[in-house]
């Protein structure tokens, strides 16, 4: 099998993964209430970031397709943490609009972005509450 990602363990419940492609790396960290420093991206910290980003990828995608202009677009992101067993809860996205968008764009945008590869992986019993915003700056 051919690998995309390797991934090392550091120490001090730190990781390192690098995309084979470009060499680019992320370091992972456990967040402070899991026994970490909490000084990077935890493990689901990059899970439920995953999610925003492909929606968004998604979204540029779309917007691509049909000529719209998005321009630049935010994310804001917050992760619920479950116990017994811990995991991750709930997802919180909400994603922020800088420009003026018709009715009939915003639909084609929120309609893509339900159909990331990510969404359709996430179990179904995570909450995922997904705002759209558009402050037409």
């Amino acid at each position: 099998m051919k690998h995309q990602v390797e991934i090392k363990y550091i120490d001090n419940l730190r990781t390192e993964a690098t995309h084979i492609q470009s060499n680019n790396k992320i370091i992972t960290d456990a967040p402070i209430d899991n026994m970490g420093k909490g000084e990077a991206f935890s493990p689901t910290d990059l899970f439920v970031s995953s999610l925003a980003s492909c929606m968004m990828t998604i979204m540029g995608i779309a917007a691509k397709t049909h000529e719209i202009n998005i321009g630049e677009v935010n994310a804001e992101v917050l992760k619920v943490m479950g116990a017994n067993p811990r995991r991750v809860s709930e997802i919180h996205i909400r994603f922020i609009f800088n420009v003026k968008l018709a009715n009939k764009e915003k639909e084609i945008l929120e309609r893509a972005a339900k159909h990331c590869p990510v969404g359709k992986s996430i179990n179904k019993d995570i909450k995922e509450v997904i705002l759209f915003s558009y402050e037409n700056k």
